[in-house]
C-alpha cells in the first residue's frame, strides 16, 4: 500500500497557487489539500499550477475541502448549500472531497440527512467523498459518532484525532473498543498533534510533547493496518498544522509560539521516517 503526502494551502494564502505548489513539491509533497469555492480566479490559478506540476509528476493529487459557513441556516438551507459546494468542487476534479458536514448541534435524524444528501452528490458526481473527524460537525465525538456508522457503514472518514481528544479533555486513554470500531472508516489523516487542552500542540518537536506524538502515531499506525490488510490502494496524509490563532501564540503581541510551516515539515519528517512511501 503505498502512502501518500499531501500539504495544506491554509496559512500559506500569502503565496500565489503557484508558488505554493512549487513550494511544497520541492518540500517532499505529493498533493495538496484546499478550501475553494469555485468559480472564482484562485480556483483557477490552482488549475493551472497542477496542470504545470504534473508536467514533472504526473501523479500530484488534490483534495478539495467542502465546508458550510456557520449561519441561522434550517436542515433544509444547509443541504443546498452543502450540494451547491459539492457540485462545484466536483467539477475541478479532486482525488476526493473531504467535507465537513453536519452541525454537532443538529439532531441524529437531521444530521442523517445531511449524511444521505452528500452520498447522493458522490453518486451523481461520481466523486468521492469523505467526512472529517472535526469539532462542530457530526463527527465531533468519537462515541456518539458510532451511530452513525452503524446506520452507514460504508462511511469513510478523513480522520482528524485531535479533535477527539480536544473534545474529550483526554488522551483517549479508556476508548480503545470505540477507536477499533472508526478506525476501519479512516480513509485519509490529518496530521496534526494534538492534545487535551487543544487541538495542536504549540511545536511537536519540542520534547514536552514526545509522548503525544507516540500515541498520534501508534494511532495511525494501526489505521494504516487495518487500510493494508483491506487491500487499500494507499493511505494519505495532510500535515495540517495550522496558522496563529490555531498555532499558540504570546498574549499582546500576538507572535506565534512556532513557525507553521517548519511544524508540517517536521511532521513530514516523521511520517517518512514511520512510514517511508509505501508499507
Amino acid at each position: 500500500m503505498k502512502i501518500r503526502y499531501s500539504h495544506t494551502y491554509w496559512g500559506s494564502e500569502h503565496l500565489s497557487p503557484a508558488e505554493f505548489v512549487k513550494a511544497i513539491a520541492k518540500a517532499g509533497y505529493e498533493g495538496m489539500e484546499l478550501f475553494l469555492q469555485p468559480p472564482d480566479k484562485i480556483s483557477s490559478e490552482f488549475l493551472g499550477a497542477l496542470d504545470e506540476i504534473r508536467n514533472e509528476s504526473p501523479d500530484f493529487y488534490l483534495i478539495l475541502l467542502q465546508l458550510n459557513f456557520p449561519g441561522k441556516d434550517s436542515v433544509g438551507q444547509y443541504i443546498a448549500g452543502m450540494e451547491k459546494n459539492i457540485e462545484a468542487l466536483a467539477d475541478l476534479g479532486p482525488l476526493f472531497i473531504n467535507s465537513h458536514t453536519g452541525r454537532d448541534y443538529f439532531s441524529f435524524d437531521d444530521n442523517c440527512r445531511v449524511i444521505e444528501a452528500a452520498m447522493n452528490c458522490a453518486e451523481k458526481t461520481n466523486t468521492r467523498i469523505i467526512h472529517e473527524t472535526h469539532r462542530g460537525r457530526f463527527s465531533f465525538h468519537a462515541a456518539s459518532l458510532l451511530p452513525y456508522l452503524e446506520k452507514f457503514p460504508e462511511l469513510e472518514l478523513a480522520g482528524d484525532l485531535s479533535h477527539f481528544c480536544t473534545v474529550s479533555e483526554s488522551m483517549l486513554e479508556e476508548q480503545d473498543e470505540i477507536l477499533e470500531k472508526i478506525f476501519p472508516h479512516i480513509a485519509h489523516i490529518h496530521a496534526r498533534i494534538g492534545f487535551e487542552q487543544g487541538p495542536q500542540v504549540n511545536d511537536p518537536s519540542a520534547p514536552e510533547w514526545q509522548m503525544h506524538e507516540q500515541k498520534f502515531f501508534g494511532w495511525w499506525k494501526q489505521i494504516a493496518e487495518i487500510k493494508k490488510k483491506a487491500g487499500s490502494e494507499f493511505l494519505s496524509f495532510t500535515t495540517e498544522f495550522g496558522p496563529a490563532p490555531y498555532l499558540p501564540s504570546e498574549p499582546f503581541s500576538q507572535k506565534p509560539l512556532s513557525v507553521q510551516w517548519e511544524n508540517n515539515l517536521y511532521m513530514l519528517s516523521r511520517l517518512k521516517a514511520n512510514f517511508g512511501n509505501e508499507i
